[in-house]
C-alpha cells in the first residue's frame, strides 16, 4: 500500500515538473518571438539624424560654446 502511495506522489511530482518545464518553454519562445519581431522592425526604420553618430566621427556639442 505505502509502495502505491509513494509511486504516485512520485509520478505527480514528476508530472508537475514536466507541466512546468513545459510553461517555462511556451514562455520562452513568446518573448523570443517577441524580440525577434520588435529587432526586425527597428532594422526597417533608420535612426533618427540627432540620434544617428556622424559618419567620420567629429560630433558636434549641442552647446556652442563647450
Amino acid at each position: 500500500m505505502a509502495d502505491n502511495y509513494l509511486e504516485k506522489k512520485y509520478e505527480d511530482l514528476q508530472a508537475r515538473k514536466a507541466k512546468e518545464q513545459r510553461a517555462r518553454q511556451i514562455a520562452w519562445k513568446k518573448r523570443m518571438d517577441a524580440y525577434r519581431k520588435k529587432l526586425a522592425e527597428s532594422e526597417k526604420e533608420p535612426a533618427p539624424e540627432a540620434e544617428r553618430p556622424s559618419a567620420d566621427g567629429s560630433e558636434k556639442h549641442p552647446c556652442e560654446g563647450i
